[in-house]
């Protein structure tokens, strides 16, 4: 008979009320799983229903084993208004959670609330006769896939938590993981990826994973497992354990758990206790000590191994306490199902992703379509217009072969004319080198004509100042001429002095006659002077005429400058007058007055 000592724990109320709650969420899904098990083994019609009477009886059997007050009105009285047969789980949830999980304690016995479950479901549901493992065993995977199973109904576990078990249970029997025998497995399951607790207890049994391996050692690797995940034991082993009074060195088995640490009797392990290393003393070797409040216990393990497993799992057990978390295995589970629903939410959104990809691609392909449609359209067109474009190119290509031919022709043509052209443009050139000879000689010409006409100009001027003074001289002479008329009317008396006067008149008139001659000569000067000016306009102009002769037969290229038009010129009897025949009307008008005032004067 073994010997348990309990450490007390001094405070064993939760100090983390977050934990304590999620210990009792964790708790209550636990147990649903084991009860929905026993719900279903009830179901034989498999209609998902089941009647009272049978669900008393589970009723009764759970208060029972979970130590809690039956009471067999309470299922009558909360069903009273539902006569219409057979519950569904969903209909007895509601009781089961306010009659029974809600007043459930901690001081029942879980391992014996899972075995009534699984006696009331494993008979209808597996056989281990042909399996490699007992029905313990059995029951053993059963409470495995409860705990990693995830919190969905029907109850499934997903791949990643058997490729968990069976790594955990594998190591445990000191045998290698295989990633090719696993990934096989998994492409037997198809599209599956997932086992009920039937199916994992036969993938167990029947050896799959664990060829070469005797049922003893099969055994054994699931009761580690189980002890592990299920009674939450962290290391057990012997140890040698140095007592308190006698101070004798003796074996014991330790069982370390997350808040405690037995050996023969369970004790609660401190928060507040220290684990440390001790050196070699007494023969023994591989101490350390583990000192709490009150107590001390010096322990010596096998090896140096042992030891530090040993140290490190008790001080990974006062991190857990002190931190209020979970067992390891536990928070384990728990960060794996949050990365499962990460994972999950992120394919939730790849696949709406995915949707929303589909219906676009499926939007771009009825796109593409009707672009295909329209190319093949477009390209029967081109096809059409290909042929047509062929058959006018054809066409085209014979017009151009006969127009290179005209062209060709043409172009010999051309070259031949390109050729005369080529004579003529030199025969051009040269002719209009000689125009440009012409054309200075012309404009000499035109400078000497210029130059004449300057000339002319000058003559005119003095023929204008000539004539004036004739004129002058000829009214004098009219006046000399009026005073002899008026003279001639005077007396006898001043005839004498008159006729004396008109001889000295006479020689003035005389004077004045010479003068006028003399002016006729200079007049007549001028007026050869006049003719050789014209003589030279004359010959100018004759000259000119014979340049404007040779210009107009050279293509009318220059265009001569003409002199401009001279009409005929007023003669009167000392010449050509200078002035116009207007003013020599106007002029003789005055004469004419004048003579006849002179005539009424005598």
């Amino acid at each position: 008979m073994y010997c348990l000592i309990v450490f007390i724990i001094e405070n064993k109320i939760f100090q983390n009320i977050g934990l304590f709650l999620q210990m009792e969420t964790s708790r209550h899904s636990e147990l649903l799983k084991s009860i929905w098990h026993a719900f279903t083994a009830l179901d034989v019609d498999h209609r998902g229903k089941v009647s009272k009477s049978q669900l008393k009886v589970l009723s009764h059997n759970l208060c029972t084993v979970m130590k809690i007050p039956h009471d067999p009105v309470a299922l009558e009285e909360h069903f009273k208004d539902d006569d219409r047969g057979p519950l569904s789980n969903q209909g007895y949830m509601p009781y089961l959670n306010r009659f029974i999980l809600d007043k459930v304690r901690e001081d029942f016995d879980v391992l014996e609330f899972n075995k009534m479950c699984w006696t009331l479901c494993y008979k209808k549901n597996v056989c281990t006769k042909h399996l490699l493992i007992t029905d313990d065993d059995a029951f053993k995977v059963w409470a495995i896939f409860n705990f990693l199973s995830e919190d969905k109904y029907p109850l499934l576990i997903i791949i990643e938590e058997i490729e968990y078990f069976l790594r955990k249970l594998l190591e445990t029997m000191g045998s290698e993981w295989s990633e090719d025998k696993f990934a096989d497995y998994k492409l037997q399951l198809n599209t599956k990826n997932c086992l009920t607790a039937w199916e994992l207890i036969e993938l167990v049994g029947m050896g799959y994973f664990s060829k070469g391996m005797n049922q003893q050692t099969l055994s054994l690797g699931i009761n580690e497992v189980f002890q592990e995940l299920i009674l939450d034991v962290l290391k057990q082993g012997y140890m040698m354990k140095r007592g308190h009074k006698r101070k004798n060195w003796t074996e014991r088995w330790f069982v370390l758990r997350p808040n405690s640490l037995s050996y023969y009797v369970c004790e609660d392990l401190p928060q507040y206790c220290i684990d440390k290393s001790l050196p070699d003393k007494d023969g023994k070797k591989c101490l350390f000590i583990i000192k709490c409040i009150n107590k001390s216990f010096e322990i010596s393990a096998s090896d140096k191994k042992k030891k530090q497993e040993w140290i490190q799992a008790i001080q990974t057990c006062i991190q857990l306490l002190r931190l209020g978390l979970l067992s390891p295995h536990r928070e384990a589970r728990l960060r794996r199902r949050e990365l499962r629903k990460r994972q999950h939410a992120e394919e939730e959104d790849l696949v709406e992703m995915m949707k929303q990809l589909t219906a676009a691609n499926e939007q771009k392909q009825r796109q593409l379509e009707a672009m295909r449609k329209k190319m093949e359209e477009a390209a029967a067109k081109e096809a059409f217009e290909e042929n047509r474009r062929k058959k006018t190119q054809s066409d085209l290509q014979d017009r151009y072969r006969l127009d290179l031919e005209r062209e060709k022709m043409v172009r010999q043509q051309m070259e031949q004319q390109v050729a005369q052209k080529s004579s003529e443009l030199e025969q051009y050139l040269q002719r209009v080198r000689e125009l440009e000879d012409m054309y200075h000689r012309l404009e000499e010409a035109l400078e000497d004509e210029r130059q004449t006409r300057q000339d002319e100009e000058a003559m005119r001027k003095l023929q204008s100042r000539l004539l004036e003074e004739e004129s002058t001289k000829r009214l004098e002479l009219e006046q000399i001429h009026l005073q002899q008329q008026r003279a001639l009317s005077q007396t006898e008396v001043e005839k004498q002095e008159l006729v004396a006067e008109r001889l000295a008149k006479e020689r003035e008139l005389h004077t004045a006659t010479l003068q006028l001659e003399r002016l006729e000569e200079e007049r007549k000067g001028a007026l050869e002077q006049y003719e050789e000016v014209s003589r030279k306009l004359e010959r100018a102009a004759n000259k000119t005429k014979t340049w404007k002769d040779k210009v107009a037969k050279h293509e009318g290229l220059v265009r001569l400058i003409q002199p401009g038009h001279k009409g005929p010129q007023t003669i009167t009897n000392w010449g050509p007058a200078s002035f116009t025949d207007t003013e020599l009307e106007m002029r003789k008008k005055a004469w004419q007055e004048r003579k006849n005032q002179g005539a009424q004067a005598q």
